[in-house]
């Protein structure tokens, strides 16, 4: 089967997420280096960055396909979940046992739960033949997260360069702003979903 142009992005975009992780991976908070996060903060980027290109592309060109409708949200959001699972993990803690990105475990879970429960409810959608397109909350959400993982791994690797207390006080507020718009998105959803399923039931 020939994978068209629109398609073959979003699969580079998958290629650029997993050598990503696996710098990520090769990361230690106790024997921090800042070049391995600038590599993978500029991989990370492009990958997000590069979002809009495959739908742009599969509009322009008419080559919107099923593959594609799957293949987009869902290397989103491997590459976004990844990125905070890997951030709240051990790697990215100190000699004292504290996470420098001050991301803790249970906004993970929010973040993943919020992905899981509208994949379930789009597959749901799509099987009774009702599209289930993405909210303008959701897209916003998508590159807050994606600014927040950035910021993030910018701040661990260069943090001490610039004043202490501003860098904490940044990725508090984009950490705590990232929960709430998953929140609210997920919100959205559920909304969107009560309607779909009263619909689907009459």
């Amino acid at each position: 089967m020939k994978v068209n142009l629109p398609n073959q992005i979003t699969l580079a975009r998958l290629v650029l997420a997993i050598v990503f992780f696996a710098i990520l991976g090769q990361y230690s908070q106790r024997d921090p280096s800042p070049l391995l996060l600038d590599i993978g903060v500029t991989l990370f980027i492009i990958a997000a960055a590069t979002d809009w290109l495959d739908g742009y592309y599969a509009r322009k060109r008419n080559e919107v396909t099923a593959l594609g409708r799957i293949l987009d949200p869902f290397v989103d959001k491997v590459l976004v979940c990844g990125g905070f699972i890997f951030l709240a993990g051990p790697s990215f803690c100190g000699v004292d046992g504290r996470n420098v990105t001050e991301l803790q475990s249970w906004m993970v879970v929010v973040v993943l739960g919020r992905e899981l429960l509208v994949t379930g409810l789009r597959g749901f959608s799509e099987s009774k033949g009702i599209q289930f397109g993405a909210e303008y909350v959701g897209k916003a959400k998508m590159w807050i997260q994606s600014v927040t993982i950035a910021v993030l791994l910018i701040a661990v690797a260069h943090g001490s360069a610039i004043e202490g207390q501003m860098v904490l006080r940044v990725q508090q507020v984009l950490v705590w702003l990232t929960v709430a718009i998953t929140a609210a998105s997920l919100v959205t959803y559920l909304v969107k979903a009560k309607k779909l399923l009263l619909e689907t039931s009459s």
